[in-house]
């Protein structure tokens, strides 16, 4: 009895030691009535939970390259919407239609993606219902 108390109490220590992920809501981090479209080049990828985010190259309105960051969806509702995680790659190029982020940063909920090459447009927010 006195085993299982000490292992119990090491597992509660350790667990305070794990940062705990942080999920938000979209109306907590974007404007749906700042929408924003943004065409450029895929520089990263990260496909895990909660959120899948990528970035992109984009080229201001004055020539400059600025790297966006984009979230979208949970990866087990973006792959029920037909993507995978080797949809998108690294030089690809892209069309991101979304919400812009309240803090005026170079972030943005993508509301849809469409992949220069193909034309394919596939849905990729977990914001207003389309990704569950």
């Amino acid at each position: 009895m006195k085993l299982n108390k000490s292992v119990a109490a090491a597992f509660a220590l350790l667990a305070l030691g794990i940062p705990a992920l942080a999920h938000h809501s979209f109306s907590a981090e974007y404007d749906a009535k700042k929408p924003v479209t943004l065409k450029g080049v895929i520089t990263k990828v990260d496909w895990a939970n909660p959120h899948v985010y990528f970035y992109m190259d984009v080229e201001d309105e004055h020539g400059k390259v600025v790297n966006w960051g984009l979230e979208m969806g949970p990866p087990q509702g973006l792959q029920r919407a037909g993507w995978t995680r080797n949809t998108m790659h690294i030089g690809d190029e892209v069309v991101v239609e979304g919400s812009l982020a309240k803090d005026g940063s170079n972030q943005a909920n993508a509301r849809s993606v469409t992949m220069a090459s193909t034309g394919k447009k596939l849905g990729g927010a977990s914001s207003e219902g389309q990704i569950p």
